[in-house]
């Protein structure tokens, strides 16, 4: 049996909530890219893919913080 201490939370605090979290892991994930980047070859064609995958690989992590803050599973269709 599993129990959801975030069920009973009212949309506005879960939104808080995901908000929040989002700012916290963008700033790791920015530091975590950047230190990463530094470390790249010369390159101004492996830079432009690295970069531009990283600006576009950021949205699949914070997708299920969206879905969960938004409760779209306790929905009624």
């Amino acid at each position: 049996m599993s129990i959801d201490a975030t069920k009973g939370l009212s949309l506005p605090v879960r939104r808080v909530i995901a908000c929040i979290g989002i700012v916290v892991f963008l700033a790791i994930y920015v530091v975590i890219v950047s230190s990463i980047g530094e470390r790249l070859p010369d390159n101004d064609l492996v830079h432009l893919l690295y970069y531009g995958l990283s600006g576009i690989l950021w949205g699949i992590p914070v997708l299920p913080i969206i879905s969960w803050s938004e409760n779209y599973k306790g929905r009624k269709r």
